[in-house]
């Protein structure tokens, strides 16, 4: 028995170090569970309805409801920030995870038919009673206009107990949505999560979202950068509001030393990559017609991050972000139309 024990230790070893280089997902995404519905309506319906054009707005149950019933035909599709990112990873190939939380209702079974369609691995318990499945409304105009009506419903009542810590620890990156920030519940989802990855040895990303999200929660996302974060992404509106300043030059020599990676977006100027000391620039892939930016940032962090976790050096990874949100610009919606990995292929040979 005494010469059994360094055997079965050298064998977890062996299992540790396999399960370390060798894991089932190359990036597991936590964020809100949205469907996106999308119809096509006029200037006359959104009148009706007394609704801003081309504005976002928060609606509860009862409103979305009653907008969806009056609505045309629609497509129907899973959404939300991280679970767009997820999806573009998915269809370039990447192995990939998600977690959220839907209502065992219709538009639940819609989300996660939807999204394990694509390979994705979506196990979050559904919930049984509660508010409904988080949904998005976009009414789109004969003009481009997107329209848009959040019900956040269930999404915002991720648990740490929904946390599947198994698949955390399996996957090379854990990417987590600013968004979802607000709810008490949900942070501490996060900081579950985070610290599981870290545990495990394994990095974690944060997408900030939204300018609005970072002045509700500054010193929240500061801390959580400085201390749990491996990889940031942000736009320049957002990282300029993270550190409070006017230049964005100011916010690259803030960010250094925070975080291990900052991707910084600035739309047509390109993407920014600060490392360290290194800062690398990285010119926007040329677009023929933008025709909807929904998604953009989205996109980008699905290509920056198949692109890490597949060894790329980060110029080529922020190339490979840019690829992917001008895919997306050039359509309607945050999901690609187009063959991504192929035009990827294509767009990285050129």
């Amino acid at each position: 028995r005494n010469g059994a024990a360094p055997q079965a230790a050298s064998g977890r070893n062996e299992l540790k170090e396999a399960f370390m280089t060798n894991p089932r997902f190359d990036v597991a995404g936590i964020g809100n569970a949205i469907v996106d519905v999308l119809t096509q309506t006029d200037d006359a319906f959104l009148e009706r309805e007394g609704l801003a054009k081309g504005a976002m707005t928060l609606v509860d149950e009862a409103q979305a409801a009653a907008v969806y019933d009056k609505a045309g035909p629609a497509m129907e599709c899973s959404g939300g920030s991280a679970a767009n990112t997820i999806a573009v990873m998915a269809r370039l190939g990447a192995k990939c995870a998600f977690m959220g939380k839907v209502k065992d209702d219709a538009f639940g079974r819609i989300f996660g038919h939807d999204i394990r369609s694509l390979g994705v691995h979506f196990d979050t318990a559904a919930a049984t009673d509660g508010p409904a499945t988080a949904n998005c409304l976009v009414l789109v105009t004969p003009d481009a206009q997107r329209t848009m009506l959040h019900y956040l419903g269930a999404s915002i009542h991720l648990k740490p107990a929904d946390v599947d810590l198994d698949v955390i620890k399996d996957a090379r990156v854990t990417y987590l949505e600013g968004y979802l920030w607000d709810p008490e519940d949900a942070k501490q989802a996060f900081r579950t999560a985070a610290a599981a990855a870290r545990d495990a040895g394994r990095e974690v990303a944060l997408s900030l979202s939204d300018p609005f999200c970072v002045d509700r929660h500054r010193a929240d996302f500061l801390d959580l950068i400085e201390g749990h974060v491996d990889i940031l992404f942000a736009n320049e509106a957002e990282i300029l509001s993270l550190y409070q300043v006017d230049d964005f030059d100011a916010a690259v020599d803030k960010v250094k030393g925070h975080c291990k990676i900052a991707a910084l977006t600035r739309s047509e100027k390109g993407s920014v990559v600060v490392s360290g000391d290194d800062v690398t620039a990285v010119a926007a892939t040329p677009v023929d017609k933008v025709i909807d930016t929904t998604g953009a940032g989205d996109a980008y962090a699905a290509g920056f991050l198949y692109g890490y976790t597949r060894g790329e050096n980060l110029a080529a990874c922020a190339r490979m972000g840019g690829i992917a949100a001008a895919e997306v610009i050039a359509q309607i919606g945050a999901r690609p139309e187009t063959d991504i990995k192929a035009a990827m292929t294509l767009k990285l040979r050129a």
